[in-house]
């Protein structure tokens, strides 16, 4: 996982064997997104606005695994 300049995201992480991206949010929830190409995982790391381009190339478009932070714990959604 890496530490990533952000108003919404902590951090991201990238499994390169199994193609699986996490992002860590401040507020404490976890996405892991399913099968997301490296080149895709590349190009978030290097874009100015972190959440503009989950937001346009990513969120939506990949299959999601969210762990959210409801009433103080973390629950699968």
């Amino acid at each position: 996982m890496n530490a990533v300049e952000s108003s919404n995201i902590d951090k991201i992480g990238y499994n390169f064997e199994h193609k699986i991206l996490q992002i860590d949010f401040k507020n404490g929830s976890n996405y892991r997104y399913i099968y997301v190409p490296e080149e895709i995982y590349k190009a978030l790391m290097e874009s100015p606005s972190k959440g503009a381009y989950l937001a346009k190339n990513i969120k939506d478009k990949f299959q999601c695994i969210k762990w959210e932070v409801i009433n103080g714990e973390k629950k699968l959604k």
